[in-house]
């Protein structure tokens, strides 16, 4: 009975631990997503199409599947001063057990540069988008049971357009798409604290989550989506805004505003690493946590 219950920790704990992500690379893909060269990544400039070309690069050396040629979806939209300006949605896949969908997102966009001032966007949103990336290779590894979409939006800062332009033209059938989990800052706080949030509609969705937060030394919060509340109700707020709009379940994983949102202070010198890799870990174990219980 003993050696049973041996076999029985052992194997739960063997389960945990492959949940655990690379480490070195994720800080290697904020970082670099976060560097000079990129010169803040503002949609439509060349820093934004570098950083464009790293997505695709990285996507690429994962062995991940594109919809077509390119995993680059140009489109076009329209700015407030209704200029048509151009943007590009990264996206790839991996083929599930189900024609089934969850999108796995992050934008990669941010605020660019103002004369010699660069907005570097570390956490905001490099974070999002290098979690995403170790998120493909843990799934690429790992078969899941829903089909995953790992999307890179453009033109967040534009007003969702990337995320917008997706749900409008989505390269799945879009009744198929059973759930958005998008990732935007997830690097950056000093009190250990995650939101998960967009549960309130859905509170299946937090039952699954609870407890995916275990031993990863930062914790799991649930709120910022009560309908009414004002700025505290975060639903449109990033790219989960699309989703929402359309009546499609969302759980956005972020953190609240800091001293460094939106300031060129946003560096990957003063992101907190070890909450950053503590939030990948758990956001990781909550979408495997979903992909097996969702129906």
């Amino acid at each position: 009975m003993k050696q049973l219950l041996f076999i029985t920790l052992l194997l739960i704990s063997t389960t945990v631990q492959s949940q655990n992500i690379d480490k070195i690379q994720l800080l290697s893909d904020i970082k670099t997503l976060s560097s000079e060269k990129f010169e803040g990544r503002r949609t439509g400039t060349a820093g934004n199409k570098m950083a464009a070309d790293f997505i695709a690069g990285r996507f690429d050396e994962l062995g991940m599947k594109s919809y077509q040629d390119s995993f680059k979806h140009p489109f076009v939209f329209k700015n407030r001063a209704e200029e048509s300006k151009k943007g590009t949605n990264l996206i790839a896949y991996i083929k599930g057990k189900s024609k089934k969908t969850i999108v796995i997102s992050a934008h990669y966009d941010h605020l660019g540069s103002n004369g010699p001032v660069t907005y570097f966007g570390a956490d905001d949103n490099a974070s999002g988008v290098a979690a995403m990336l170790s998120f493909a290779e843990y799934f690429k590894n790992n078969r899941p049971k829903h089909t995953l979409l790992f999307v890179a939006f453009d033109a967040e800062e534009s007003g969702l357009r990337g995320a917008v332009e997706l749900v409008n033209k989505p390269p799945v059938r879009k009744k198929y798409i059973v759930l958005n989990v998008n990732m935007d800052m997830i690097s950056h706080n000093d009190k250990k604290e995650l939101y998960a949030s967009g549960t309130f509609k859905n509170p299946h969705l937090k039952t699954i989550i609870e407890g995916a937060d275990e031993d990863t030394g930062i914790k799991i919060l649930f709120g910022h989506d009560l309908p009414g509340s004002g700025l505290d109700d975060w639903t449109m707020q990033s790219d989960q805004g699309a989703f929402a709009k359309e009546n499609i379940p969302f759980i956005y994983f972020g953190v609240e505003d800091h001293k460094d949102y939106h300031k060129p202070t946003d560096m990957f010198e003063n992101i907190n690493q070890d909450f950053y890799y503590g939030a990948s870990t758990a956001i990781l174990r909550s979408i495997v946590k979903i992909d097996k219980q969702l129906e």
